[in-house]
C-alpha cells in the first residue's frame, strides 16, 4: 500500500523555522512595494523626484516636498529596506542552509531579481518613463518591469517553501504540463494588465461607453489597442488556471483550494474594476490580486514536488 511520508530531515531547526517565517515576511512585505509602486504610477508621482535617481529632487532628503514628492520618495526608501531585507535573507540562508541545498539558489536568485528590479526603477525614472509619458518604450519597459517583478515573488516563495523542506534536489520536471504551462500564462496576463493600467491611468474615461468609444476610435494610441487584450486574455486563463487547480484536488486540497478561490475573486474584482472605470483604489487591489494569485500558482507547483511515497 502507498502512502505518504515527511523524510525525518524535514524537521526544522530553530534557526531553519525563524528563517521561514522571515522568507515569508520578507514575500510579504515585497508584494507592498509592488502594490505602493503601482500606487506611485496611478497617482501620477512617478516624477515626484523629477529625474533624479538615487537623489530625490538633487538631495538626500527632499526639501519642502510635495505631495507627489512623499509618495515617490516613500516608494524609494521602502524599496531601500527591502533590498536590505532581501539581502539579508540571502546571508541568512547561507549561513543556515549547507551547502547545494536548494533554498541558497532559491534566496539568490531572490537577490538578482531584486537587484534587476531596482535597476529598472532607477531607468523609469533616468528614462522619464513617468507621469504622462505615453512612449511605446514606456509600454515594453513596464512589460519587463512586471514580469522581473512576478520572477522575484516566485523567487521568494519558493525561498519560503524550500526551508522547509530536506536537503535534495527539486524537480521542476515532476510539476504537471497544465501548471508549467499556467506560469508563463499568468506571467502573460500580467504583463498585459500591467500595459492596461498604464491606458487606465493616461487615458481616463468619463464613463464605460466612452473608454469603450476611445478603445475602438480608428485612431486610438496604441496603448487603448493593447488595453482591449487584457479582460480577453485574462477570462481564457483564469479558467485554463482553475482547470489546472481542479485537477490537483484530490493531492493538493488545501493549495488548489486557494487557487480556485483567487481566481474567482480576482475574475470578480476585474469586471468591478471595468466598471468603476479603474479607480486608484481598485487598480491596487486588483493587482494585489493578481500577485496572490500568481504565488498560489507557484506555491502549487512548488506542492507538487513535495509528496515522498514509499510502499508499505
Amino acid at each position: 500500500m502507498a502512502t505518504q511520508i515527511e523524510p525525518r530531515s524535514l524537521k526544522s531547526t530553530p534557526d531553519r523555522a525563524r528563517f521561514r517565517r522571515a522568507a515569508w515576511g520578507v514575500l510579504g512585505y515585497n508584494v507592498f512595494i509592488v502594490v505602493w509602486g503601482a500606487f506611485v504610477r496611478a497617482s501620477g508621482s512617478g516624477n515626484g523626484c523629477g529625474d533624479h535617481w538615487p537623489a530625490c529632487n538633487g538631495a538626500v532628503i527632499p526639501p519642502s516636498p510635495t505631495l507627489q514628492t512623499i509618495i515617490e520618495f516613500t516608494h524609494r526608501v521602502s524599496s531601500g529596506v527591502s533590498l536590505l531585507a532581501v539581502a539579508g535573507l540571502c546571508l541568512w540562508a547561507f549561513r543556515a542552509f549547507p551547502r547545494a541545498h536548494p533554498v541558497r539558489r532559491a534566496a539568490s536568485l531572490s537577490m538578482f531579481f531584486l537587484v534587476v528590479e531596482a535597476l529598472l526603477g532607477a531607468g523609469l525614472v533616468l528614462l522619464k518613463y513617468v507621469g504622462a509619458d505615453q512612449s511605446i518604450g514606456r509600454a515594453f519597459y513596464l512589460a519587463a518591469h512586471l514580469a522581473n517583478t512576478l520572477l522575484l515573488l516566485a523567487a521568494l516563495t519558493a525561498t519560503a517553501w524550500l526551508a522547509a523542506r530536506p536537503n535534495s534536489p527539486v524537480s521542476l520536471r515532476s510539476i504537471p504540463l497544465a501548471l508549467r504551462v499556467s506560469l508563463p500564462l499568468a506571467l502573460l496576463v500580467g504583463v498585459t494588465g500591467a500595459i492596461a493600467a498604464l491606458g487606465d491611468t493616461l487615458f481616463p474615461a468619463a464613463s464605460l461607453a466612452a473608454g469603450l468609444h476611445q478603445d475602438f476610435a480608428p485612431a486610438a494610441h496604441f496603448l487603448l489597442r493593447l488595453r482591449l487584450a487584457h479582460p480577453a486574455l485574462a477570462i481564457l486563463s483564469s479558467a485554463f488556471f482553475a482547470y489546472s487547480a481542479y485537477t490537483l484536488t484530490r493531492s493538493h486540497p488545501a493549495s488548489s483550494a486557494a487557487v480556485l478561490m483567487l481566481v474567482l475573486v480576482q475574475l470578480c474584482a476585474g469586471a468591478l474594476n471595468v466598471a468603476l472605470l479603474a479607480p486608484v483604489w481598485m487598480q491596487l487591489l486588483h493587482l494585489f490580486l493578481a500577485d496572490a494569485l500568481w504565488i498560489a500558482l507557484v506555491y502549487l507547483s512548488l506542492e507538487t514536488t513535495r509528496s515522498v511515497t514509499v510502499s508499505r
